[in-house]
């Protein structure tokens, strides 16, 4: 593996449009380094990077592909028979995949990671407007688009150059990705099922986190809820020192962001920062001047009927809970339209029951077809099961075929005083251009 990106000038990436690897190409266009990527689908992400000065390629073929390339980064996500994966090895081209590259990058920096089931992209975005409101420069890698808060409404980065010996990193757990990196510190924000199309069931989750801990050095810290049940086996006997976020005085200021998880998220920053030295006093104000990321409870405009859309990732059963309990928090007396589509055949059928319980918050659940992703399609499980299942607590439940026909819908039956609150990791989000009136 190498060191350092300096030998290489001309780079492609497969999956170009993913928010981590995304971040990478970003890295080394501002590095000088001449960038090509390719992805399914047009995106918001491959739009900004063309704009940027890569090449973009919608579709992924061998032809995207020749000899005058010197390195190929490709996400763990994409399959071993991706025609531009066999075309980089029969020319012998050097291949990274995404979580090789995080441990080039940060190889001989003070590495701040930030894992967790849930939360953790908020979390990461929160430390890094910590670090740089104090002055530390951190080079930051998240996986979503951090807003300015001097322009909140700004397309936003998910990746920061700094200069200072500073990495601030989100940690994805999938596929054991983290292990790939050596934090001095470790904020662990919870653990919950997850991803069983590649684990086994929570304890195998809790193995790879615990791999993870162990990394962090004697003199470094890792940061979580030691009262936590899940977090517990992980934490047990580390050699580092272990800080429990809830017992530092992180209260005193207010977040623009709503939900007692994202309150846990900031207590989590508030504890790296202390961590690092940063006055309290400065990291108050950091954390009140954050504004959220892209695609957490991100706020896109109002429908004809005076609607308020809302977008979010949430695809996990705790992430949507988080939303919907923030949503009701923020808007205890609107009427809810929660409009999920599922993420993954794997994900939705073995949590199935956790998902049917999701939704409480909600007035009216609208149901898409289940995003399969990397998945083949599994007869098993559908969104009109999920469905059956979510019906038993939430009344006002419907499955649709198509995002168009959903799109029709929401627009043809709005409710009064409603907030849409858009939810899944696939491209549930694309319908909002058409659900927002134009200002």
């Amino acid at each position: 593996m190498p060191t350092d990106f300096s030998k290489y000038h001309k780079i492609h990436f497969i999956g170009i449009g993913g928010i981590g690897i995304s971040a990478v190409a970003r890295m080394l266009l501002l590095e000088g380094k001449e960038v090509s990527g390719s992805d399914r689908d047009s995106s918001e992400i491959t739009e900004e990077l063309k704009k940027e000065g890569a090449k973009i390629f919608i579709g992924q073929n061998a032809e995207n592909i020749d000899a005058s390339v010197d390195l190929v980064v490709f996400t763990v996500a994409i399959p071993e028979d991706n025609p531009e994966l066999k075309k980089a090895r029969e020319l012998n081209i050097p291949l990274l995949t995404y979580p090789e590259t995080l441990e080039v990058i940060s190889r001989g920096k003070y590495t701040i990671a930030v894992s967790g089931t849930h939360g953790k992209t908020t979390t990461t975005a929160m430390v890094a407007q910590v670090l740089i409101e104090a002055g530390l420069d951190p080079t930051v890698l998240v996986g979503s688009l951090m807003r300015d808060p001097k322009n909140p409404n700004g397309p936003g980065t998910n990746f920061i150059l700094g200069k200072s010996k500073y990495f601030v990193v989100e940690a994805d757990e999938y596929k054991k990705s983290f292990l790939h990196l050596h934090p001095t510190i470790l904020v662990v924000n919870n653990i919950d099922e997850d991803h069983l199309d590649f684990y086994k069931d929570l304890a195998d989750i809790q193995n790879s986190f615990r791999e993870l801990a162990e990394r962090v050095p004697s003199d470094g810290y890792v940061i979580c809820n030691t009262d936590d049940l899940h977090v517990m086996p992980v934490i047990d006997g580390l050699k580092c020192k272990v800080i429990n976020y809830l017992t530092l005085h992180a209260s005193g200021f207010t977040l623009h962001v709503p939900g007692v998880h994202n309150q846990k998220n900031a207590a989590a920053a508030f504890a790296v920062g202390k961590t690092l030295g940063i006055p309290e006093k400065k990291i108050h104000t950091a954390l009140e001047n954050f504004r959220g990321t892209w695609r957490r409870f991100e706020y896109k405009g109002k429908t004809k009927s005076g609607a308020l859309v809302y977008d979010d990732y949430a695809h996990n059963p705790q992430k949507v809970r988080a939303a919907l309990e923030g949503a009701r928090e923020m808007y205890p007396d609107k009427f809810i339209t929660a409009v999920f589509q599922p993420h993954l055949y794997s994900r939705t059928k073995t949590l199935l029951p956790e998902f049917a319980t999701s939704f409480n918050n909600a007035n009216r659940v609208l149901l898409v077809p289940i995003y399969a992703a990397r998945e083949a399609h599994d007869p098993e499980i559908t969104s009109e099961i999920l469905s059956v299942k979510i019906g038993k607590n939430v009344s006002d439940i419907r499955s649709f075929h198509s995002l168009e026909e959903i799109k029709k819908y929401i627009l043809e039956n709005p409710r009064e005083n409603e907030i849409i609150l858009l939810m899944g990791a696939g491209d549930i989000n694309t319908i909002t251009t058409d659900l927002v009136t134009k200002p």
